[in-house]
């Protein structure tokens, strides 16, 4: 939309008015220039460019699924276990609620693996997500994504029995930060794969926004999964358990209480509606 300023018509401060005018601009551009270089270093997430959230309903299990009778929430973290996780479970357990953790092996998991089995026997719910979650390394191929989540489930084996046969795709399965490394069909490729390997891939419909940087408060984390809930009635809530995620960590309770209140049941990735 064409901006006038409110001195268009007044000759007298038409000149000046031209001047504020453009060192607004430049200001504008340079916040635009400077903003889109934060994006651009932080790690793919929910809020950036390289996300569709408005498709983040899991295809793979909701196509021609019927429509729920009942109001659901899945909550689900990613990219644990870490020195959060224990506090999550903690929460969960004083909640009386269960969840869902896409786990990740890397280095920095390593020390933390043997809460998977405790979050396991807690009546929680171990799925795939990476063993590096490094997208160079895991979508410069299709053969390349998959060693990474055999590697993954080599590292999980001493901590679990079982595992289902459930991942997220680093990023999700709509994201776009895939193509610089793997082409532009990558993600098409892996999600039929997934369908034939007998995997069910998931995303989510509600952001908590706890991995997007800036360090976003308690508050701006609740508010986040708040509004984005509010108008559905099924909900698959991503968040992390990550060692970054305290303030996840103290909206949770919260979180948990908002969705009670509301009237939603509680329930893990497993039991989400089949395809027809």
């Amino acid at each position: 939309m064409k901006m006038r300023p409110v001195c268009l018509f007044r000759a007298r401060r038409l000149s000046r008015c031209a001047k504020i005018t453009l060192a607004a601009c430049g200001a504008l551009a340079l916040l635009l220039l400077l903003a889109a270089a934060r994006v651009a270093a932080l790690p793919a997430g929910c809020r950036t460019s390289d996300l569709l959230p408005s498709l983040a309903m899991p295809t793979a299990v909701f196509e021609g699924a019927m429509a729920p009778t009942e109001k659901i929430v899945y909550l689900t973290f990613d990219d644990g276990p870490s020195s959060s996780t224990q506090d999550v479970l903690d929460i969960l357990h004083d909640e009386g609620v269960p969840a869902t953790f896409f786990v990740v092996s890397a280095e920095n998991n390593q020390r933390y693996l043997p809460l998977v089995r405790k979050a396991q026997d807690e009546g929680h719910i171990i799925a795939l997500h990476s063993a590096s979650h490094s997208y160079s390394r895991i979508y410069k191929s299709d053969e390349a994504f998959w060693q990474d989540i055999d590697q993954l489930k080599s590292d999980l084996a001493p901590y679990t029995d079982t595992l289902p046969a459930i991942l997220r795709f680093p990023g999700g399965s709509t994201n776009t930060v895939s193509r610089k490394y793997g082409g532009s069909e990558i993600m098409t490729t892996l999600k039929r794969e997934a369908k034939e390997k007998g995997y069910t891939y998931v995303d989510w419909n509600v952001c908590a926004g706890d991995a997007l940087g800036g360090h976003p408060s308690a508050e701006d984390i609740y508010n986040n999964v708040v509004r984005e809930a509010a108008d559905q009635d099924v909900c698959i809530v991503l968040m992390h358990d990550t060692k970054a995620a305290k303030s996840t960590v103290t909206a949770l309770p919260r979180i948990i209480q908002w969705f009670k209140n509301a009237g939603y049941r509680f329930d893990t990735v497993d039991h989400l509606p089949a395809e027809a």
